[in-house]
């Protein structure tokens, strides 16, 4: 019995990399712009993964670099299709990025620099 089982796991296992499945024990943190910012108040202190698109970069800010990300959903008449993330790290605008990173909300830098939302401490892959 136990080797029949052994083997349908190791099975299970082989199937699901060679069609390029990936079982990650975190994915339900994975979320769209749009939905962190429906979700920004449960969501706040845990740390999320995001894919998107650079679309404004502005480094060297307060010793952060400051990214704009869009993934196409939300609106730009909501305001909840663009989110702020700061890193260490760095991108070029046009590129295609996968986020892990701190949700923060109420979040003032001071000078001006207050936001409602954004993400933090991120760290960036392609």
């Amino acid at each position: 019995m136990f080797s029949r089982v052994k083997g349908a796991v190791l099975a299970a296992i082989f199937m699901s990399l060679s069609t390029g499945a990936v079982w990650a024990a975190d994915d339900h943190t994975t979320k769209t712009v749009a939905e962190i910012y429906a979700q920004k108040t449960e969501l706040a202190g845990q740390r999320i993964h995001l894919s998107g698109k650079v679309v404004k970069v502005s480094n060297g800010i307060m010793g952060k670099n400051f990214l704009h990300i869009q993934d196409g959903s939300g609106s730009e008449a909501q305001g909840d299709h663009d989110i702020t993330v700061t890193s260490q790290q760095t991108a070029n605008v046009g590129d295609q990025l996968s986020i892990e990173a701190l949700v923060t909300v109420d979040r003032d830098f001071g000078y001006g620099y207050l936001y409602p939302l954004i993400l933090e401490e991120a760290k960036l892959s392609n």
